[in-house]
């Protein structure tokens, strides 16, 4: 596998989608709780600050997002998302796409990134945080409405780019 992680581009809006759906629909990682289409998506990826994918020959496997995490006087703090193909999970595509949302946000003049909504119970995702270096904030209880109608807590996570 030659995995590269780059910039999207409009040609990729379709694999985008689709990935981001699987994981809005496994109903355990994202807030969201609507599908994204061609036309939601083209909008939604190109209001981002960056956004990345991780391409193996041509096929997507994962991708990320990068946005600020607020305005103003906490403007320099970024906030990301990352969704990785249920066939590709396993293989650190996520690691590469965290690692590659560190230098854009860097890049692109945050100083912190933040997550506000790690699902405690998203074990693959905390440990991948913390073993990069991540620093948890706390726990949020019954943060998250989980796919099957109950609650999971949530934890806030940060590191300094």
């Amino acid at each position: 596998m030659s995995v590269i992680i780059r910039e999207y581009q409009p040609k990729d809006i379709a694999q985008m989608t689709a990935i981001w759906n699987e994981v809005v629909e496994d109903g355990v990682a994202f807030p969201q709780t609507e599908r994204l289409n061609e036309e939601s998506g083209a909008a939604f990826f190109g209001e981002q600050s960056c956004c990345g994918v991780a391409e193996d020959n041509g096929q997507l496997l994962g991708l990320y997002i990068l946005h600020p995490n607020n305005i103003g006087r906490c403007g320099h703090i970024c906030n990301a998302s990352y969704a990785v193909s249920s066939k590709a999970r396993g293989k650190h595509i996520g690691e590469q796409l965290v690692r590659h949302s560190m230098a854009q946000g860097k890049a692109h003049g945050f100083s912190i990134l933040q997550f506000n909504a790690v699902v405690k119970t998203n074990a693959a995702a905390r440990h991948l945080y913390e073993k990069i270096g991540f620093i948890q904030l706390g726990v949020i209880p019954n943060g998250f409405l989980m796919k099957d109608g109950s609650y999971e807590d949530i934890c806030p996570y940060y590191i300094t780019l």
